[in-house]
C-alpha cells in the first residue's frame, strides 16, 4: 500500500516537471535584475554603458562603495531609516495589536459600527492637501513623527491581526481563564501575545518594509535633508543625479562623472537593499503563515 501511493502517475510527473520549469523560468526573471546591479557594482562602467555585462563583473573594482562608505549623506540616511523604521515598527505594531484585539471579542459594544467607521478610512481619504495641511497645524512639518504617526494604525494590518485572534485565539479559552479568576489584561499579556509570535513577526515584516522603502512622506513633509531617510537619499541619485559633491571631488571630466555616477547608483541599491535581504529569511515562514490567515477553516 506504501508503494502504491509513492509511485506517480506519469500525468503527475509531467506536472511536476512543467511546475519546476516554471517556477525556476519566475524564479530566474525575479533574481536577475538584482543579480545585474551586484554585478554591475562591481564592475567599469564602460562595460555597463557598452552592454557587456551579463553575468560576470568585467573591469572588477570597488571605487563605487569606496565612495559610496566615504560619504556622510548616505550614513546619515542610513542612521535615519534605521531610527524611522524601529521606532515606526514598535509604535504601528502595538496601535495595531491594542486595536485589533478588543475588535476580536464578541463581547464588545458597538464593535461592527467601529469597523464600519474603519473600513469607511480605506475607501475614503481628506487627499494629499488636507492631510498636508493637518500635519502642519500639528506642528510636525520636518519632524520624524510626520512619518511615524500618520500611519501608524493602518486599517489593513487591524484587519489582519483582528482576523488572527479570531481564527486562533477561541473565546472558551477566556471562559477558563476567567474562571481560574484571569482579568483582561492578564490573560491579553499571557496568553494571546505569546501565541500571537507568528502574526506579530508578519506585522513586523510588513512595517519594517513599509518604512524602510518609504520615501514620498519624507519627500513632502521634510525639508532639512539631515533627516532624510536612504530611500529619499537614493532617489536624489537615481532620478535627479544629485550625488553628493564629495563623491566627486577627484572626478574632472563631465563624461567621468556620469560613469562614476552610474556605478554610485548601482552600490546604493546594493547598500540599502542588504537590510532587508538579511531580515526576511528569519521571517518568511512567518510571513507565508500570515497570507494564509483566514484561509482556512478548522
Amino acid at each position: 500500500m506504501n508503494l502504491l501511493l509513492k509511485r506517480k502517475s506519469r500525468g503527475d510527473m509531467w506536472f511536476d516537471i512543467i511546475n519546476y520549469i516554471l517556477l525556476t523560468f519566475i524564479m530566474l526573471l525575479v533574481l536577475y535584475p538584482l543579480y545585474f546591479v551586484l554585478v554591475a557594482s562591481f564592475s567599469d562602467p564602460n562595460y555597463i554603458y557598452s552592454g557587456e555585462i551579463w553575468l560576470f563583473p568585467k573591469g572588477f573594482t570597488l571605487d563605487g562603495y569606496a565612495r559610496i562608505f566615504n560619504d556622510s549623506s548616505i550614513w546619515i540616511g542610513y542612521a535615519n531609516s534605521i531610527l524611522y523604521a524601529t521606532l515606526g515598527t514598535l509604535i504601528g505594531v502595538a496601535v495595531t495589536v491594542f486595536a485589533a484585539y478588543p475588535l476580536a471579542r464578541k463581547n464588545l459594544a458597538g464593535k461592527s459600527l467601529i469597523m464600519w467607521f474603519l473600513l469607511i478610512t480605506m475607501f475614503f481619504s481628506g487627499g494629499l492637501i488636507p492631510t498636508y495641511l493637518l500635519i502642519k497645524d500639528l506642528h510636525l512639518l520636518n519632524t520624524m513623527w510626520a512619518l511615524i504617526l500618520p500611519g501608524a494604525g493602518g486599517v489593513f494590518n487591524v484587519i489582519i491581526v483582528r482576523t488572527f485572534f479570531q481564527s486562533s485565539i477561541p473565546d472558551e479559552m477566556w471562559e477558563a481563564a476567567s474562571i481560574d479568576g484571569c482579568s483582561n489584561t492578564r490573560f491579553f499579556w499571557s496568553i494571546v501575545l505569546p501565541l500571537s509570535k507568528s502574526i506579530l513577526a508578519v506585522m513586523v515584516l510588513y512595517h519594517v518594509v513599509g518604512f524602510w522603502n518609504g520615501f514620498f512622506d519624507a519627500l513632502i513633509y521634510l525639508s532639512d535633508d539631515k533627516k532624510y531617510p536612504l530611500q529619499l537619499v537614493l532617489r536624489n541619485i537615481l532620478i535627479q543625479n544629485q550625488v553628493n559633491s564629495g563623491m566627486m571631488i577627484d572626478v574632472e571630466s563631465y563624461a567621468a562623472k556620469m560613469r562614476v555616477t552610474e556605478l554610485i547608483k548601482y552600490g546604493v541599491i546594493m547598500v540599502s537593499s542588504l537590510p532587508l535581504l538579511m531580515l526576511y529569511p528569519f521571517l518568511q515562514k512567518y510571513f507565508v503563515k500570515g497570507v494564509m490567515i483566514g484561509s482556512i477553516k478548522g
